[in-house]
């Protein structure tokens, strides 16, 4: 049994041994629009890839580009990187994905690819202000530089006004096909594969590492897209809104609360949000709650509810430390901004407007009585006493808003306020009776 140990380890120790000398290489895609899930993605390649001990990283890159911050925190990354990356641009590498492109310490392209066209414009396609392209020449300026290649060529790919003699026309965004970048020092080789480029670069003795995404990893990236967070922000004013009119634990409450840990966890994850901003998110809802209950009317407890609300979802969606925001890009406070405040322009409208047709709707139709009890037929339209109370005075038992409790010689009554709300011990006096209750004015 010894001898056969033995004989084991003197074959194992020379595989290991080969294995330990091939050079690894960390592979993963950007595939998809740069935002918040593509920079996860990057994030947890590189963590993954020094966990590895990798002596390369290869990203292929087939992107038309999308937001400047997320492509900012992925160019941050790459440049700041201990291990080598090399760009394999599988298409396209537009805009955003330029620049990403740009800080790759190598840039290999597929025939029939392209690299440029990196003007910044919105989501409409419009041509952003001059201080956004400003913005945009300086990154690609620097990274450029950075690499050691002709930054006004990287200009050129942003602002239409730069000319490079040889090169450009002025009037016209730069953008290179695989050949024209070959010749401008923009890429290395025209490759077809990884394997392709590995062979180029000389890395013959290799073993590739790809990334793989959990489910828990799509589901993260999922989530805090933009458009996905924007859906939850509504679905979280949205429920708090339907739960406020009508107090008590029910599905709206259970709604907002779903949406609000769908919101927060995954971007408390992936180190955006800390327990801070959630607690300011939660301070503000109890804020605005004490407006509603406590202090009627709208003042500094309502005001100082939204201004915490907001904050506390705008500031989980950015990477900063504590109140230190030095180290997030420009505009990613205002844009983050616009998707919570958009959120919210849209939700509160609609749960009104939800709120008066819900019960009208013929989906939800089984919640209502849609059959007529006729007054021939026997019915009537109110109790008899309560029918009585039309003239009568009380006072006002809880604050209506409009709906609350009044007493009358000492008896109490569901009540509903004509206008507005009542305070509660004002003289109040009923002037109809409907739906089971007293309708009063102050």
């Amino acid at each position: 049994m010894k001898k056969l140990f033995l004989l084991l380890l003197v074959a194992i120790v020379p595989l290991v041994s080969v294995a330990q000398n091939k050079t690894v290489v960390y592979r993963f895609d950007i595939d998809e629009e740069i935002a918040p899930p593509a920079t996860m993605r990057v994030e947890k390649a590189l963590e993954e890839a020094a966990d590895l001990k990798a002596d390369i990283v290869v990203v292929r890159i087939n992107t038309f580009g999308g937001t400047l911050d997320d492509a900012d925190k992925i160019r941050t990354s790459f440049l700041q990187s201990k291990i080598p990356v090399w760009a394999f641009i599988d298409n396209n590498a537009a805009s955003a994905g330029a620049l990403i492109s740009i800080a790759c310490d190598s840039i290999y392209m597929r025939s029939g690819s392209s690299i440029g066209a990196a003007t910044v414009v919105d989501q409409t396609g419009e041509v952003q202000p001059d201080k956004y392209q400003s913005y945009m020449r300086s990154l690609m300026r620097t990274t450029a530089e950075s690499q050691g290649r002709r930054p006004d060529i990287a200009q050129a790919m942003v602002d239409p006004d730069i000319y490079v003699e040889g090169v450009s026309d002025s009037g016209k965004v730069l953008t290179f096909t695989t050949k024209e970048a070959i010749e401008y020092g923009y890429c290395e080789a025209e490759v077809e594969s990884v394997e392709q480029l590995l062979n180029h670069a000389g890395v013959t003795d290799y073993v590739i590492r790809e990334q793989r995404y959990t489910f828990l990893d799509k589901l993260i990236g999922f989530l805090i897209t933009p458009i996905v967070s924007g859906i939850l922000i509504m679905l979280i004013i949205g429920g708090i809104y339907f739960e406020l009119q009508q107090p008590g634990i029910g599905f709206p409450l259970i709604l907002a609360l779903s949406a609000a840990a769908l919101y927060f966890a995954p971007l408390y994850l992936e180190g955006l949000a800390t327990y801070w901003e959630i607690i300011i998110f939660i301070i503000g809802i109890v804020l605005i709650a004490l407006e509603i209950f406590v202090f009627p009317g709208f003042g500094v407890s309502g005001i100082l509810g939204i201004i915490c609300l907001v904050a506390g979802l705008v500031f989980s969606m950015i990477g900063n430390i504590g109140f230190d925001f030095s180290n997030v890009p420009t505009g990613v406070i205002s844009n983050r901004l616009m998707i919570v405040l958009v959120a919210l322009a849209v939700s509160l409208p609609l749960s009104i407007w939800l709120g008066k047709k819900l019960f009208e709707s013929t989906l939800f139709g089984g919640l209502a009585l849609n059959t007529s009890e006729n007054t021939s037929e026997g019915f009537t339209v109110a109790d008899s006493r309560e029918q009585s109370m039309i003239g009568r005075e009380g006072v006002a038992a809880t604050i209506l808003r409009p709906a609350g409790k009044i007493t009358i010689d000492g008896r109490t009554y569901d009540a509903v306020a004509q206008i507005g709300y009542i305070e509660q011990g004002s003289p109040v006096t009923v002037i109809d009776y409907v739906n089971g209750s007293l309708v009063v004015k102050s």
